[in-house]
């Protein structure tokens, strides 16, 4: 069985309420939901959430609930762990089928820039190599190679963040945005793993340790996990450039 589980939390500090915010006249998380529904390869869809209005989201779009405990959903909880609760809860629910969990489609409530076809890539190519740990979405963004990074020392001016020495001689360093290659990022709008990656966090790459290891990509461009008021016009713009409005979407109406 291949399950879709989302995430999302009431209590956002950074953008309240971000995770039902409108974007072309839906909900933001309608938009994970839409994407896990019509992807062949997802047998059931998930939310794990303490939030009312998630919940009845989830429910018009066939989710099943799960009820997000207490302890993680506090703004110190990681999302690492309220994963592994919710595969807890997905493979006992599957098991009263007599299932088990082969993947699980990761989806955040406020990441938008995901398809259908997406999930069922991923699943596809994970099923075929048995090497990889994992198939995620990331999006090129050499604006912000580390490279560029910079943190403000305790006197208040700017140094490096990484040491220049990481990428080599610094002699044949520039500040051309594309001199060290494409640099991807994780956009969040998809993981999709192999459940025991959650068994096994600690032997994870960070910062997204249910990742695994082996880590392949799904390239796309503009995808981006909303948490500033700035980014919803470039995820409104990706919407509408892979066929979204207020009255379609690429599944029809």
């Amino acid at each position: 069985m291949i399950a879709a589980l989302l995430m999302g939390r009431k209590g956002s500090t950074g953008l309240p309420g971000k995770n039902t915010m409108p974007l072309l006249g839906r909900p933001l998380a309608a938009y994970p939901f839409l994407a896990a529904r019509h992807a062949a390869s997802v047998d059931r869809v998930y939310i794990t959430t303490d939030d009312p209005a998630l919940m009845d989201i989830g429910r018009a779009h066939g989710a099943r609930i799960i009820k997000r405990p207490a302890h993680l959903c506090t703004k110190e909880a990681l999302g690492e762990h309220v994963y592994q609760h919710g595969l807890s809860v997905v493979r006992a629910d599957a098991a009263k089928d007599g299932l088990e969990v082969e993947q699980l489609a990761l989806l955040m409530c406020n990441a938008a820039t995901v398809l259908a076809a997406q999930i069922d890539e991923a699943a596809a190519l994970l099923r075929a190599d048995a090497t990889l740990d994992s198939v995620v979405t990331v999006s090129c963004l050499n604006m912000w190679s580390p490279l560029r990074a910079r943190r403000l020392t305790p006197e208040g001016v700017l140094v490096p963040f990484v040491p220049f020495e990481t990428f080599g001689d610094p002699a044949t360093l520039n500040c051309d945005r594309d001199s060290q290659g494409d640099v991807w990022f994780a956009d969040m709008g998809l993981s999709m793993i192999r459940p025991v990656n959650l068994d096994r966090l600690e032997e994870g790459l960070l910062p997204q340790k249910w990742m695994g290891r082996r880590i392949a990509p799904l390239k796309q461009w503009g995808g981006c996990d909303i948490d500033y008021l700035w980014q919803v016009p470039g995820v409104e713009y990706w919407l509408k450039e892979h066929g979204f409005s207020e009255m379609e979407t690429p599944y029809g109406r």
